[in-house]
């Protein structure tokens, strides 16, 4: 998926050739790239397809309000994807294509075709992983590009260094501002943690941002902008205690997408830099704020 990476972001460094200098929102940028990325990767070919598919999304989550028009456009989203599915199906069938192929659609094509009953997914699990795939692995991309663009136009002697150390300036961005402020679980049967007894049937909320900015775990530079403290990577930079940080998740459960995130910021933040350095605009005004994701 790398060459698809590349290509995108050459074409999103063609668009900032006409700014000449003058002030741009890279946000919008990077939103743009990280819709062409995904677009291609996930669904090929038919990368048209998947862009009104990726737009549909967007409006589903941040625009409509009204319910039944929510339900409508769930099923237009519905309907879209298996066009495709069926269309990556019918090749295969009449011997046009000898597989389903190796973007992302075609592995979930190929699972849902698999003889083996018990690795087989349903046509719903098909459509909703296309879904989340699409979503998750725009908007998580998007964000944490965002926030580290933003720290290393105020920190700019890190953008020297980030081409080396570029795995620590990721963490730290993540610590700072984690594209999801909070993960959810069920409490499936009665247990114990710690002193506490969690009946069966509750909710837990773990918040990732309390536990990024906890001085106990930090030290008392908690909020301050220092790639240098993941040097040890994540053991070290927490006291020894690494399931604080989890930007992606943790565990079993932990975010599918977050190799892919990385490695198509690394990608793009270094084709960015090998061309420009960036400061902060006067114009920004701070203030992060929760919607699905932490966004500028």
């Amino acid at each position: 998926m790398t060459p698809a990476m590349v290509t995108a972001v050459e074409i999103m460094l063609e668009r900032c050739k006409s700014y000449k200098g003058q002030e741009m929102e890279l946000y919008e940028e990077f939103r743009l790239l990280t819709s062409d990325v995904i677009s291609i990767t996930a669904f090929g070919n038919n990368y048209q397809n998947g862009k009104s598919i990726f737009e549909m999304l967007i409006s589903k989550f941040f625009k409509i309000s009204d319910e039944i028009e929510s339900d409508k456009l769930e099923m237009e989203i519905r309907n879209n994807i298996m066009k495709i599915i069926k269309e990556r199906e019918k090749k295969v069938i009449s011997g046009k294509e000898n597989s389903f192929g190796n973007d992302f659609l075609g592995i979930l094509v190929k699972a849902h075709h698999d003889v083996n009953d018990n690795q087989r997914i349903s046509e719903d699990n098909l459509v909703d992983e296309c879904k989340t795939f699409y979503f998750s692995g725009h908007e998580t991309t998007n964000t944490l590009l965002g926030w580290t663009v933003l720290l290393l136009a105020i920190h700019t002697d890190w953008q020297e260094e980030v081409t080396k150390e570029m795995g620590m300036v990721f963490n730290e961005t993540l610590r700072l501002y984690p594209p999801l402020i909070v993960m959810t679980r069920k409490v499936q049967r009665a247990v114990r943690l710690g002193k506490h007894i969690l009946p069966a049937n509750i909710y837990l909320y773990i918040s990732s941002l309390a536990l990024h900015h906890d001085p106990e775990l930090w030290g008392e530079d908690v909020h301050k902008f220092k790639p240098g403290r993941f040097s040890e990577v994540v053991v070290g930079a927490t006291k020894n205690n690494p399931a604080a940080f989890f930007p992606f998740g943790i565990g079993p459960r932990n975010f599918v997408g977050s190799n892919f995130a990385i490695t198509e910021s690394k990608i793009a933040l270094s084709m960015i830099l090998q061309r420009y350095s960036f400061t902060l605009s006067p114009t920004y005004v701070h203030i992060p704020y929760h919607h699905i994701t932490v966004r500028p």
